[in-house]
């Protein structure tokens, strides 16, 4: 049997008068890929903030396998462009979690660091400002600060949406080969084509959970032409 990362158990979970989250049960295999799909509105970036502890459910609960801290990848667009940080600063706050925001990275640190920006392909943008990046170099820039936090949940919210297609594989092939290394990922997408090149499927509808299990047997042409309209 495969072991769950994390098991959610009848979650509800929202903000003031607006619940997001209803009664949702759904698991999370451990060092597999998970796509959380669903139409706008559906519960997807709220799962991943249930998933990564900084929002906490006001019902059900929730059991993990690890204790570590989960990784949270937020979308490019939520970081702002003003930041005076350069990308291997930016990478480096990825340290944090470790060692504090203060103190001066180890060299086991700066071998994470260094080695999440080569994963990404962006070690000769290290001295560029952030605010300079394309959209598609600053989201390898934030998927790059996760990896170095070397969390055993790696959550990333929509980590491909508006990305050029060389963005998009370098994301993918790193996300396929630290699941193969041990680490969970889990990442909320519209792209139906990387949902299904993932290991397991979540599929949200209005808060709620309507099927879970792999792909090819979640994304069905039913339920596409149900909850999308396509065919």
């Amino acid at each position: 049997m495969t072991t769950c990362e994390v098991s959610l158990r009848n979650i509800a979970a929202g903000y003031a008068r607006r619940p997001v989250l209803r009664q949702l049960t759904a698991s999370v295999p451990q060092s597999a890929i998970t796509a959380v799909v669903g139409p706008n509105g559906s519960g997807k970036s709220t799962l991943l903030s249930v998933l990564a502890g900084v929002h906490p459910p006001t019902a059900g609960t929730i059991e993990r396998s690890r204790s570590s801290r989960p990784c949270f990848v937020v979308q490019r667009s939520a970081v702002s462009d003003a930041l005076p940080l350069t990308v291997r600063e930016t990478v480096a706050m990825g340290r944090w979690a470790h060692r504090g925001p203060w103190r001066r990275l180890t060299a086991g640190d700066r071998r994470a660091v260094d080695d999440s920006m080569e994963r990404l392909g962006i070690r000769e943008l290290a001295s560029r400002q952030l605010g300079e990046l394309s959209g598609g170099q600053r989201q390898r820039v934030l998927v790059a600060q996760g990896l170095a936090q070397e969390a055993d949940l790696l959550l990333l919210d929509e980590p491909t949406t508006g990305l050029d297609v060389a963005a998009r594989e370098s994301i993918a092939t790193v996300m396929r080969d630290v699941a193969a290394e041990g680490t969970t990922v889990v990442h909320a997408t519209h792209d139906l084509a990387a949902a299904r090149e993932s290991d397991h499927c979540v599929l949200l509808l209005d808060g709620r959970l309507i099927e879970e299990g792999k792909p090819q047997d979640v994304l069905t042409e039913s339920a596409l032409r149900e909850f999308w309209g396509l065919r």
